[in-house]
């Protein structure tokens, strides 16, 4: 199954953008992707957050 944190981490590896930059610009959070790795369960509409800015991302490109 695809995760949302697989999606990060394909996000971040493919851009180079740090953990904490991406997590301020998608979600306003910089430890989101910290807090994800260590169990953090996101709601749906914070994971909808997420998604919307890697498509605006990948669009981009």
């Amino acid at each position: 199954m695809h995760t949302i944190l697989q999606r990060i981490s394909r996000h971040l590896q493919e851009t180079g953008t740090p953990e904490t930059l991406f997590g301020r610009r998608a979600a306003g959070d910089p430890r989101l992707v910290g807090d994800l790795r260590n169990g953090r369960q996101p709601r749906p509409p914070l994971i909808a957050r997420i998604e919307a800015y890697i498509d605006r991302q990948e669009r981009s490109q």
